[in-house]
């Protein structure tokens, strides 16, 4: 795939830029798929099947940068292939520093990547993480990793210079061979000098020396190595197509010397090897390119050589991994990447036939059911297939919260090694669903209350330890469906919030909080602008800006906020939102000649009263009694100032609704039945109006408000 790509780059019949969008989701979500697997690993005893997988999407990310010429990408995963292959076939063993440096070249290659897809980001030092990967993968200890900057520095003068000798990167072992390599004819010659670079960055590879040459075209270099010609193919077709290298060998070693290094370099090296499909294909494949080049007489002997190679590269962990291999493959080709503009304007579409669909229903009550039985058969399927493509299409809009969940491991563990802290991290409902477009704007909010916790809440080890807690701290981020709501709760077993403090810290900046306040409207002090409890400012909290905006942002999605706190043994944050999507169940009222829609996800029941049952009480509240409850009234004529004619009154009808806990009985004319609504945005077509969240058009095409319940029983409080 390299080779096509440099090949039709040069004559310009083949654009791969069509297909950067594609190779950077794939390779985001690698990234997160490594990231989310490394956090899991342990590191006593890994487990293999993590370490080829873990492995896979370091290769998978590494193909794909090559093969579009992201250099810089490619050449970072391949320092990284090169640690997880030694930890996979189990010549190192894990540990957290191994852990952490592939950790910081996932957030290096997430920079790289987006300075690649077009935006402005700094681009990250990933020399310095080169180097580390590079001690660790040579088995030394991660302290000696911090003489290793002098020669490095030193390294990039003779690199500025091709005719230059260029600094060996390690002894070279014994059994090397001496190799003269070709390069050119090349339009851009510095990706020769790239393939110089190599030596210098990768630890063990050899060493390399540049020779004269008179084409300004072309280099060519002396190098000393151990590694086989397959894999320094590998290495090269980076930076340079394949066609335009030419390997010649000038010495080699006694059969029976090189036998050996070839069957470490299966080891060492051998990391492109088990690219996806048949184990030592790609070597073959590489080592059958190159052979033609070199002269009739040496030609035979690399590919004597590579046969080792290719024989050894099948060892038993390699096996199983064919299978999960076949598995990605199958998993990925029964998904399809669609853009969201597309669904949305699919769920647009199903929107105005549920319409159609109402109006049709309507109509197909005034006609005659004996005569029109066929017809009405029919409306009968429509109107069930209608609900049945209604909820496919929104199911696709529809994403589960691992997605949000899945990103708060990485930045919790980095959070709680910068402060000092144990947390661990638990989370329940990861497969509750939510909109697309809540899924995007909850993501800030929750990651400020978790930060939150783990900086505010949770104490440090010692100091939990005194108070008889364990060491580690735990924050519960949960989600589960309520109702017609969502209800996402992020809860710690800290310190809590201190009432005193509270108060003290809202009279210093003037606030009104007098010693009668409750505990909610103590809690609720925090969610003041500028407000905040860190004694001192850090890059991690203190500065007064986030309580608030966590409020406004939830807020501007129709949500609400609540905090419960105990002193001493934690605090919770408990975030409702509303299931804003464009078509809902509802239950059609009428109040007077007014028809009205509430959520049928918040409608409990619904029963006929007679007015003497309403008892009034003080300042004209109503309550009605329901089951040895008392429940508070709301007459929606007078809410929407209804006119009311004294031919159309009737008994009231009572339906209960209930939200955010509370339940309220909301008084109507008559229940006209139930049936799917389109939601269409009130705000951004006419206005916001109280009490309501949205509008609908009905069968015969007039406009019926769709009541929000959850402002209803917040009225009712008040």
């Amino acid at each position: 795939m390299t080779e096509m790509t440099h090949e039709s780059g040069g004559n310009g019949n083949f654009d791969l830029t069509q297909f950067y969008q594609i190779f950077f989701e794939e390779a985001g979500e690698n990234l997160d798929q490594m990231e989310q697997m490394l956090l899991a690993l342990d590191v006593d005893n890994a487990d293999d099947e993590e370490l080829n997988a873990i492995f896979r999407c370091a290769h998978s990310i590494k193909g794909g940068a090559a093969t579009f010429g992201f250099a810089d990408v490619a050449e970072l995963t391949h320092q990284m292939e090169s640690l997880l292959d030694k930890l996979r076939r189990h010549e190192l063993q894990p540990t957290p520093p191994m852990v952490d440096v592939l950790l910081e070249s996932s957030d290096a290659l997430k920079l790289l990547l987006a300075r690649h897809s077009g935006k402005d980001v700094a681009p990250p030092a990933t020399h310095a993480l080169v180097e580390r990967i590079s001690v660790l993968a040579s088995g030394e200890a991660p302290a000696s990793a911090a003489p290793a900057p002098a020669p490095v520095a030193a390294a990039p003068a003779p690199v500025a210079a091709p005719a230059a000798p260029l600094a060996v990167s390690a002894p070279v072992p014994a059994g090397s061979r001496e190799l003269e390599i070709h390069i050119g004819p090349l339009e851009q010659i510095t990706q020769a000098d790239s393939i110089a670079e190599l030596f210098r960055d990768i630890s063990g590879l050899g060493s390399i020396e540049a020779l004269p040459c008179d084409a300004a075209d072309r280099r060519i270099y002396r190098v000393v190595t151990t590694s086989s010609d397959a894999d320094l193919m590998d290495l090269f077709t980076f930076h340079v197509s394949k066609e335009h290298i030419n390997i010649i060998e000038r010495h080699a070693p006694a059969p029976k010397a090189a036998s050996k290094p070839l069957a470490n370099e299966g080891t060492d090296f051998g990391f492109f090897d088990d690219a996806p499909g048949l184990p030592g294909s790609a070597p073959a494949a590489a080592a059958a390119e190159p052979a033609p080049a070199p002269a009739p007489a040496v030609a035979p002997e690399p590919v004597a050589q590579v046969t080792p190679v290719a024989v050894a590269a099948p060892k038993p962990a390699a096996v199983p991994k064919a299978a999960p291999a076949a598995a990605q493959a199958s998993l990925e080709s029964s998904t399809l990447r669609v853009s969201v503009s597309k669904v949305d304007q699919l769920i647009n579409l199903v929107g105005e036939l549920v319409i159609t669909q109402a109006m049709l229903a309507q109509k197909s009550r005034e006609l005659d059911s004996a005569a029109n039985q066929p017809l009405l058969a029919g409306l009968a399927d429509l109107d069930r297939n209608t609900r049945d493509l209604q909820e496919a299409v929104m199911s696709i809009r529809m994403i589960p919260m691992s997605v949000v969940f899945n990103r708060f491991p990485r930045m919790l563990r980095d959070l709680a090694a910068k402060l000092g802290k144990k947390v661990e991290l638990i989370t329940h409902g990861e497969a509750t669903e939510l909109d697309k477009g809540l899924i995007e704007k909850i993501t800030d909010p929750l990651t400020h209350l978790i930060r939150n916790s783990c900086d505010h809440g949770i104490e440090m080890p010692d100091e939990r330890r005194a108070k008889g807690k364990t060491e580690h701290g735990n924050i519960t981020l949960s989600a589960s469906h309520q109702g017609g709501s969502i209800l996402i709760e992020v809860r710690d077993d800290g310190k809590g919030l201190s009432r005193e403090k509270l108060l003290r810290k809202a009279r210093e900046k003037g606030i009104d909080a007098p010693d009668s306040l409750s505990d909610g409207e103590v809690w609720s002090l925090i969610f003041a602008p500028g407000f905040s409890t860190a004694e001192e400012v850090t890059d991690v909290s203190g500065r007064g800006v986030g309580m608030d905006v966590v409020k406004k942002n939830i807020a501007s999605l129709g949500g609400t906020v609540e905090i419960d706190s105990a002193e001493g043994y934690g605090m919770s944050v408990k975030v409702r939102l509303p299931l804003t999507l464009a078509i809902m169940d509802g239950m059609t009222v009428r109040v007077s000649d007014e028809v009205y829609i509430l959520p049928l996800s918040s409608v409990v029941e619904s029963f006929q009263i007679n007015p003497k049952d309403i008892n009034t009480v003080a300042q004209g509240s109503q309550l009605v009694k329901v089951r040895e409850e008392y429940m508070p009234v709301i007459e929606l004529e007078r809410v929407f100032n209804v006119p009311r004619f004294e031919f159309n009154a009737a008994s009231p009808i009572m339906v209960v609704v209930e939200a955010e806990g509370s339940r309220v009985a909301l008084m109507v004319d008559e229940l006209l039945g139930q049936q799917q609504v389109v939601i269409k945005n009130l705000e951004s077509n006419y206005r916001k109006v109280p009490n309501v969240s949205g509008a609908t058009i009905l069968g015969d095409g007039k406009v019926a408000l769709i009541l929000d319940t959850s402002v209803l029983v917040r009225r009712s409080r008040h």
